[in-house]
């Protein structure tokens, strides 16, 4: 079950892949900046497909914690060390974000950033839900 609404204003073209806003009611859950590493803090890749595909496997199991479905998330903001990696890869990256999260559209960022602090790290991403 969802309690959130995407904000449209009339006449907009509908983005791809995110809502451009998103209204919620419900108890929030926020992650703080999740990499691509396991759980005893190792990398899983150096590239950042693969790294993608472990931070959203990381928010997820996170999210759970609180009771939280990847249905629940309304805003995501990734930091991305390489607009041009991330470019190549969109139809990588799309495919495991439908795997993991599923056809779920949050108010989204991409920033692109000259580093994270972890040093490995290609992709960091903060997320917001809100449980109903």
């Amino acid at each position: 079950m969802t309690a959130h609404q995407t904000l449209l204003p009339a006449g907009w073209e509908r983005p791809k892949g995110y809502a451009n806003g998103v209204s919620a009611q419900g108890r929030l859950v926020f992650t703080a900046g999740i990499v691509g590493w396991d759980e005893q803090q190792r990398f899983v890749s150096d590239d950042m497909v693969g790294q993608f595909e472990q931070v959203l496997a990381n928010t997820v199991a996170i999210l759970a914690e609180a009771g939280a479905l990847p249905e629940h998330i309304v805003r995501m903001t990734w930091y991305i060390t390489d607009r041009e990696e991330y470019v190549n890869n969109l139809a990588a990256i799309g495919q495991i974000y439908k795997k993991i999260i599923g056809k779920v559209f949050p108010a989204m960022a991409v920033v692109e950033v000259t580093a994270l602090v972890e040093p490995r790290a290609r992709i960091e991403i903060e997320t917001t839900a809100v449980i109903p």
